[in-house]
């Protein structure tokens, strides 16, 4: 749970730390910064200098004020990756926004628990997201963490959960802390510059580096590494288990599984709506690769019980079959493509590809699925604004939704340009077919 302020080594300010400091920390818990804490979150989401003032007129200090109200807001952000646990932890502008979501940190601590990880080391564990799941599914986690503030955060979490006695802080340096007690490691090394925030694209720049980091399995063979969802496949290591993670269709995160712990090549997990898992045909009960059924347990916060997963895996090295646009048209999730597993997904659809390079695929009927987005394709023309103009205004179309893959055009300017008067809806699709810019005018599947 990576921030941007260095959580192994760097030095926030008070701007980068959404306004809170050690002092400010200590006094939020207090029972006058409980109240002032109580009374902001009942001003969040209005005004912040009327808030401010009528935090004020209550009698409490305008610095205990501005860092409650901080808090207050953060907490309000926080409930759509926290759920309503949100309100009881203290957070940072930079760690809410690089955190874990609840989810998806619930289903790593549920995957560790059963092959039978007792202890865990977390390893530059910022506010505590990763870890707080992790204690909930009974695993004893020894945080580590080189900001003093974050730290301090991320312990006051650990109380207000009632998890202090499963999960510990010490504030240092993460490639200094003895993993030879603990029977897995988990690392989520810094992504983003220390003071500036702006993200790191090269892994040998991450804090702690990548050696580092990939070096982790090799002492401690249940090792799990979060890790940048645009990371190189060249750079996985050969014996890892590559996961990409989706949450309602968002790409949220990836991450490597070593040792024991991986089991594939290639997984993209989606995380969504519930229900039971189905397979890519739709069939409840049967998931697809690997042919597990995983559905995430309730743990405390009011969090949904019924959490399905939805898994595909292959070797991520597949070639999909190139055919003609066909009929429908599946747009697949994100974690599938950056999984490498179209062709994957293809195989279970009948579908291929209409041009070698784009991850659309098309497919002669329509099958449910959760791995892609279904379109029924009425028309396919060679793009020219002239005729899709045309055509648009012929189908009485008026709003159109405007979806991308291997196009330099930007949907908002066509949008303009297309100038539609009509009263009906379509997508629109902006493509390559065998090479040549295409646009495909479709209808969503139900």
């Amino acid at each position: 749970m990576g921030i941007g302020d260095g959580r192994l080594g760097g030095h926030g300010t008070a701007r980068d730390n959404g306004r809170v400091d050690l002092e400010q920390l200590a006094a939020l818990r207090t029972p006058e910064g409980s109240a002032a804490l109580a009374t902001a979150a009942r001003l969040a989401g209005g005004d912040p200098l009327r808030a401010a003032g009528a935090l004020r007129a209550t009698g409490v200090p305008a610095g205990l004020a501005a860092a409650a109200l901080t808090q207050a807001e953060l907490r309000r952000r926080a409930v759509g990756k926290f759920g309503p646990v949100a309100a009881g932890m203290f957070f940072t502008r930079a760690g809410l926004e690089q955190a874990t979501r609840s989810v998806v940190a619930r289903r790593r601590a549920e995957r560790l628990r059963a092959v039978g990880v007792d202890t865990l080391a977390d390893l530059g564990c910022g506010l505590g997201a990763d870890a707080l799941a992790a204690a909930r599914a009974g695993i004893r986690v020894y945080g580590v963490e080189a900001d003093p503030l974050t730290a301090a955060l991320a312990a006051a979490n650990a109380e207000a959960a009632g998890l202090a006695d499963l999960f510990t802080v010490t504030c240092g340096d993460a490639t200094a802390f003895d993993v030879s007690g603990v029977d897995a490691v988990f690392c989520d090394p810094a992504r983003r510059r220390a003071g500036t925030g702006r993200r790191i694209f090269d892994p040998n720049s991450y804090s702690p580096p990548w050696d580092f980091v990939t070096g982790l399995a090799h002492r401690v063979p249940n090792t799990v590494v979060k890790v940048a969802p645009g990371l190189d496949h060249a750079l996985i290591p050969a014996d890892a288990e590559a996961e990409w993670v989706s949450v309602d269709g968002d790409l949220v995160e990836a991450a490597l599984w070593c040792g024991p712990l991986a089991h594939l090549p290639r997984r993209a997990t989606l995380l969504g709506k519930e229900g039971p898992p189905v397979n890519a045909y739709g069939r409840e009960g049967h998931p697809s690769h690997p042919s597990e059924r995983e559905a995430a347990r309730q743990h405390g916060g009011g969090e949904a019980a019924r959490q399905t997963v939805h898994q595909l895996g292959g070797s991520g090295m597949a070639e999909a079959a190139v055919g003609p646009v066909r009929r429908f048209l599946y747009d697949p999730d994100p974690a599938v493509v950056r999984a490498h597993l179209v062709a994957e997904l293809g195989a279970e659809l009948d579908a291929t590809l209409a041009d070698p390079s784009i991850a659309y695929l098309y497919a002669d009927t329509a099958t449910v699925t959760p791995f892609a987005r279904c379109l029924e394709v009425t028309d396919v023309l060679p793009f020219s604004l002239k005729r899709l103009r045309a055509l648009l205004r012929e189908r009485r179309v008026g709003r159109v939704e405007i979806l991308k893959r291997g196009s330099a055009l930007e949907p908002e300017q066509l949008r303009r340009d297309l100038r539609l008067t009509g009263d009906q809806p379509a997508s629109l699709v902006l493509t390559r077919v065998a090479g040549a810019p295409t646009t495909l005018l479709c209808r969503p599947v139900t």
